[in-house]
């Protein structure tokens, strides 16, 4: 029993590893049919998924090798503290990822994320004729920089409010803001 332990306690923790890091999470488990049944509720995420059956077999697989090598518990009670370990240690990881942050993530449109229009402050000096500077600005509540250059070619001067009317290859090219009112 030992090994089987072990195995499934290197695989939970290699497969929790692969999910965490690579997106392999978004294996959903569980969408499909039991008789007349759902597995899965409309709106609502599936317990079986790439992040809690690799919680459980990590858990389930640690707690099983350490009672079994160090208390005084036959097989079968040992088999079953080991299930419920890996039960609450896969509730625990999916009480976190989708009660907790899943619920308050939403897919960006492109509006979310559009540059031109943007107000932005010169944070870097933009020199004249295609040289390049730095722009600061908030979008989506963070606030972020992007490389600028002037529209006209024109220098801008650090801390010079611009608004941003192209964006084009990772460079925003702008335009001080009083230049655009009359």
């Amino acid at each position: 029993m030992n090994t089987a332990y072990l195995i499934c306690f290197v695989l939970g923790l290699v497969l929790s590893l692969l999910a965490a890091f690579s997106g392999l999470g978004h294996l959903h488990l569980g969408h499909g049919h039991l008789g007349h049944t759902h597995l899965k509720q409309p709106g609502h995420l599936s317990a079986l998924n790439g992040f809690t059956l690799p919680a459980f077999l990590c858990w389930f697989g640690g707690a099983g090798y350490l009672l079994h090598n160090y208390s005084p518990f036959l097989m079968p009670i040992v088999v079953l503290l080991a299930t419920v370990s890996g039960l609450l240690g896969a509730s625990l990881i999916y009480v976190a990822l989708f009660k907790f942050l899943l619920p308050r993530e939403r897919v960006l449109t492109e509006e979310d994320t559009r540059m031109d229009g943007v107000l932005a402050r010169v944070s870097d000096e933009i020199r004249p004729n295609g040289g390049t500077g730095e722009i600061l600005f908030t979008q989506l509540e963070t606030r972020r920089s992007a490389a600028a250059r002037s529209e006209s070619g024109a220098p801008i001067p650090r801390g010079t409010e611009v608004v941003v009317l192209r964006y084009v290859r990772g460079i925003a090219y702008v335009t001080p803001l009083e230049s655009l009112t009359p």
